[in-house]
């Protein structure tokens, strides 16, 4: 063999050598259905830009989905391993057999907003007055409000006011121009409407707790597959451990929020605020969740929502919840 052979083979086995540990060490993939532009993709690019999932034996990668029935049935056929959505579709889905179960997101509710110039001050102020609701009639936040109207004997604030139902974008413009009187929305466009000068009278967490309910009951959550978690319980439990991690940067690190900024959609420094301190104001202080506390909650609701709410379920089904252990 010639020098310049000789060296072209040693080059060659030093490349293969030097390669070989990097796919030794190639981490197993956690796929995550999210919306484009979706409010979770905050806390996913977190993770990755702060190397959670490696750090937790896996790489997160991300699916981008057009709307939140997309990423139901990409979970339902089994195209991701994991997706954020709704406690009672999730609830919904494991009583109709699917081995789903339900690790907390967000507790982030809404609340009832008026114009900055409104004269109410209380749900008693909007009688007679048009409210747009997004989320249609069973709206989770819509409906506290509804049962706190009613505690003590009260008027349902649904006979008492006009309801107008729209996608968020719609009733947030509809407030704005004046079309409703009163609104509300899902958190993110809550915020949108308090950085263009809108006011709240009355938060649904503080209706929920004048009700006897938890606050702190998450109504959002990832979904995971109970078979996947009991096959990859490393991956399962890495991925919980890296969304709590998150979640602690976000909650203090500003520069962390500079660096999402651009995926934030945020028209200026005042909505940017917002949205930061809006999602802030969802993280729940444990991924623990007490059964019970969430029975109460889903009970209030389904006596307002019925069965349009719950799908026919009378309760939550037994092992709903995952905590990350």
């Amino acid at each position: 063999m010639s020098f310049l052979h000789r060296i072209a083979a040693t080059a060659a086995a030093l490349a293969l050598a030097l390669a070989a540990p990097a796919t030794a060490q190639t981490l197993p993939e956690i796929t995550v259905g999210t919306l484009e532009n979706g409010t979770v993709t905050w806390e996913l690019e977190t993770i990755r830009e702060r190397g959670l999932d490696a750090a937790h034996g896996f790489t997160l990668k991300m699916l981008p989905l057009a709307g939140n029935p997309a990423t139901q049935v990409a979970m339902q056929g089994g195209e991701v391993d994991t997706i954020v959505s709704d406690l009672l579709w999730v609830a919904q889905q494991r009583a109709a057999g699917a081995d789903f179960m339900f690790l907390p997101y967000s507790t982030s509710v809404g609340g009832m907003m008026v114009r900055g110039d409104s004269p109410a001050q209380s749900l008693a102020d909007l009688k007679g007055k048009k409210i747009g609701i997004a989320g249609g009639p069973v709206d989770k936040s819509w409906l506290i409000l509804r049962a706190w109207s009613r505690r003590d004997g009260g008027e349902d604030i649904a006979t008492t006011t006009e309801q107008v139902f729209g996608a968020p974008p719609i009733i947030m413009n509809a407030l704005d121009t004046g079309e409703v009187d009163a609104a509300i929305n899902f958190w993110h466009f809550q915020a949108k409407m308090e950085a263009a000068g809108a006011r709240e009278i009355i938060d649904v967490g503080n209706a929920a707790r004048d009700l006897g309910l938890d606050p702190e009951t998450p109504l959002l959550g990832y979904v995971l597959r109970e078979g996947w978690i009991a096959e990859n319980p490393g991956l399962a439990k890495g991925l919980a451990a890296a969304s709590w991690e998150a979640k602690q940067i976000l909650a203090s690190d500003d520069a962390q929020w500079d660096k999402l900024r651009p995926i934030m959609n945020a028209a200026d420094d005042a909505e940017f605020t917002a949205l930061r301190e809006g999602w802030r104001a969802g993280i729940p202080r444990t991924q623990d969740v007490d059964p019970a506390a969430a029975q109460q909650m889903f009970s209030v609701m389904a006596e307002l929502g019925g069965d349009e709410l719950t799908g026919g379920l009378t309760e939550l089904p037994a092992g709903l919840f995952w905590t990350g252990e």
